[in-house]
């Protein structure tokens, strides 16, 4: 059975640091691989993606620079680098297995999601 376990969470204060790992129970280099967020009252949105082998990876402008996404495949593991949060951030954060692209169409697994809250 496919799972994906989030951690890393938690509550920072603006302008702080958190890294999310996303933990795979299958054989990883598979899919690709991507993070999104939910925030309260608001739809899901694209974070970043990441294709199975690293080589490629993308990001809405509006979180380029600030955010990283990148994958070990050997540890069947996603992480996911957020620098500078803002309280704008706060937001529950999931990772998703599936294709390349920043549609959540494309993605056919999804982990049970961790909370991330930036504080002002």
């Amino acid at each position: 059975q496919v799972q994906l376990v989030e951690s890393g969470g938690g509550l920072v204060q603006a302008g702080g640091s958190l890294r999310l790992s996303c933990a795979a129970s299958w054989i990883f280099t598979s899919y690709d691989m991507g993070w999104f967020r939910q925030a309260p009252g608001k739809e899901r949105e694209f974070v970043a993606g990441i294709s199975r082998w690293g080589g490629t990876t993308n990001y809405p402008d509006s979180l380029k620079g600030r955010f990283s996404i990148s994958r070990d495949n050997a540890k069947n593991t996603v992480y996911l680098q957020m620098n500078s949060l803002k309280p704008e951030d706060t937001a529950v954060y999931y990772c998703a297995a599936g294709s390349y692209g920043s549609n959540q169409r494309r993605y056919d697994f999804w982990g049970q999601g961790t909370q991330v809250t930036v504080s002002s």
